[in-house]
């Protein structure tokens, strides 16, 4: 079905899926700026703070994030944020594709249908599963889809998009088709003028699209040779902006949801199938990490010796020069009392960082326990932050959380794998059946043969019923 022409909104989203996902995207990128415009309330262009994060009453502290609460005017922000969102997005991503996944082709298959595989992963797949399986994480759902370009390549690769740049569309749990759109110039204050470029993919066909219209809607069609990214498109699509993929049966773009259901959105009808997030539900948990380490950060600040002064050694205008000191010495006070001492006296003051390290040691145990991933940064040298579990049952929760997110991957990567070798086969290669699997988890020298079922391995034909045969057998 070719692109709409008419002006909707856009993205057309529940505004509670843009809500978390716009959150858990403001995690995922690790900068502050973005985290205190997100939790602030602060627009796309202009800074506001709303009036109850100002005000001490139970409206204000239910109000209050920590990276809500404004910066004071004229003050240096003194948050400190902790990239743990990202550690548990790329660990995750790691735990499935640190090791290459092998792509084997049936047994009645041609020796031309492995070299291709053998060349799909020689030309990058393995960085692009890891990229995608980090994306996948953070957003709750990541795609791999197949594309090509004769001014960059003479083959067909597959990339990855984000889960916050594609509309979707399932039936019965499978992806039918999908959008992808991208932003590709913006014009104007709150970018009143918003160009886009949509990509649907359908079965055995792409509509290409360009749209000029504002932050918050589609806008109006407009030619593709109108722009400058999608002009090269002009020349290959028909008049309905359609291009021809070849295969007929493929879709050429696969879903692959980090784990479901999404707790979150299992009553809203347009996101029942969609994947979640590692970040969900404990966003505050990171956000009160941010607040224990600023505070342990204020309170070594504050715990450094202060020398206080006489007014009058501050005093501009007094005979000879002022003294002041550097602020790595300490900061320098002016004592107006009656008492005032006729030289700098030292006054000492002392603070207790144990409660703030303990919290900070303790609280990432807990985000870390749903998703399951190991942590990977100290929060001190020479120390690693854990859940209190034992190594074992750790071990064989990460695990399991692994080939948990295994049995989405295997499918979705058959998928765009078979996809992927009909398209090269439209162009002139051959494309045969193939199957999918992964290595052993571990590098331990056991078989494979001796854990079957560890972790679940799909195994898919393109177009046909899976193989009788385990994953694992010879």
């Amino acid at each position: 079905m070719p692109l709409s022409e008419s002006d909707m909104q856009w993205p057309p989203v529940d505004d509670r899926i843009q809500y978390a996902l716009a959150d858990w995207d403001a995690w995922y990128s690790s900068e502050p700026d973005r985290l205190e415009a997100r939790y602030s309330g602060r627009g796309y262009l202009e800074a506001f703070s709303w009036p109850s994060q100002h005000r001490g009453s139970v409206i204000g502290r239910l109000a209050r994030w920590f990276w809500g609460q404004p910066t004071p005017d004229g003050e240096k922000r003194d948050k400190l944020h902790v990239p743990l969102a990202g550690d548990i997005a790329r660990t995750s991503s790691e735990l499935l594709f640190s090791e290459p996944p092998k792509l084997l082709a049936a047994e009645d298959a041609s020796n031309a249908t492995q070299d291709a595989l053998n060349a799909l992963m020689e030309g990058g797949l393995q960085p692009t599963l890891l990229e995608a399986g980090e994306i996948c994480a953070a957003l709750g759902g990541a795609y791999l889809r197949v594309v090509w370009d004769d001014a960059v390549s003479d083959q067909p690769w597959i990339d990855t998009v984000a889960a916050d740049r594609t509309v979707r569309e399932f039936r019965y749990g499978r992806l039918t088709t999908v959008t992808f759109w991208t932003v590709l110039e913006t014009e104007g204050r709150n970018d009143n003028r918003v160009f886009r470029h949509l990509e649907r993919h359908e079965r055995g066909r792409i509509y290409h699209g360009l749209y000029e219209g504002s932050a918050s809607s589609l806008g109006a069609a407009r030619p593709l040779a109108e722009h400058p990214e999608t002009a090269p498109l002009a020349a290959m699509v028909d008049a309905e902006g359609c291009l021809d993929t070849g295969p007929p049966h493929h879709l050429t773009a696969a879903y692959v949801p980090n784990v479901r259901p999404a707790r979150a959105w299992r009553h809203i009808p347009t996101a029942a199938y969609w994947g979640q997030s590692d970040f969900q539900g404990v966003e505050g948990l990171m956000d009160q990490l941010d607040e224990t380490y600023s505070s342990w950060m204020r309170d070594v600040q504050n715990g450094r010796d202060r020398i206080v002064v006489p007014t009058s050694m501050l005093d501009p205008s007094a005979l000879g020069r002022a003294q002041h000191g550097a602020k790595s010495a300490g900061s320098t006070r002016g004592s107006r009392c009656s008492n005032d001492p006729a030289t700098p006296t030292r006054s000492p003051l002392c603070s207790s960082p144990s409660a703030c390290r303990n919290t900070a040691t303790l609280a990432p145990s807990r985000p870390y326990a749903r998703p399951a991933t190991p942590l990977r940064r100290s929060a001190r040298p020479g120390t690693v932050l854990r859940s209190p579990q034992p190594r074992s049952a750790r071990e064989r929760r990460n695990m399991g959380s692994r080939g948990r997110k295994a049995l989405y991957w295997g499918p979705a990567v058959a998928n765009i794998t078979a996809a992927f070798l009909a398209v090269q086969a439209a162009s002139g290669s051959a494309s045969r059946a193939w199957t999918w699997r992964r290595r052993t988890w571990s590098s331990r020298t056991r078989s494979a043969r001796a854990r079957p079922n560890w972790p679940p391995q799909p195994s898919c034909y393109a177009g046909r019923r899976p193989h009788p045969r385990t994953p694992w057998s010879g």
